[in-house]
């Protein structure tokens, strides 16, 4: 996280279940090293690493803007052109949570990751 106030970062993490989280992407030399699985990087790390970053940034934005409500969402695995329509869920199905936080009044939840219309610890 170089370049970045750790700080504020570690004190928004905390808060989360992301303590503890690896936030490093595994690069080429862990895979050079056979350092992949034994330090635990799943064959999706970088999705799984990204999605991690999205949901800490999005608690950082709900902090950092009161006056909006910042949620993240996962629609579930969906079928779409995207997983070769692989997926437990339709597109229709996918989109109900994205758009119930889309409609959420003024005093709705900010700061919460959602899974579908549900909300999720992380």
């Amino acid at each position: 996280m170089e370049g970045t106030n750790n700080g504020f970062c570690h004190d928004i993490l905390i808060g989360t279940k992301l303590k503890g989280t690896k936030l490093k992407a595994p690069d080429a030399d862990d895979a050079k090293e056979d350092l992949l699985e034994k330090e635990g990087w799943l064959n999706l790390s970088a999705y799984i690493v990204s999605k991690a970053a999205l949901n800490a940034y999005s608690r950082i934005l709900a902090k950092k803007f009161t006056a909006f409500r910042v949620n993240a969402v996962s629609p579930g695995f969906c079928k779409t052109d995207l997983s070769h329509n692989n997926g437990q869920f339709t597109a229709e199905e996918g989109a109900r949570g994205p758009v119930r936080m889309a409609l959420i009044p003024a005093d709705g939840p900010s700061g919460k990751f959602f899974y579908q219309m549900e909300e999720s610890a992380l």
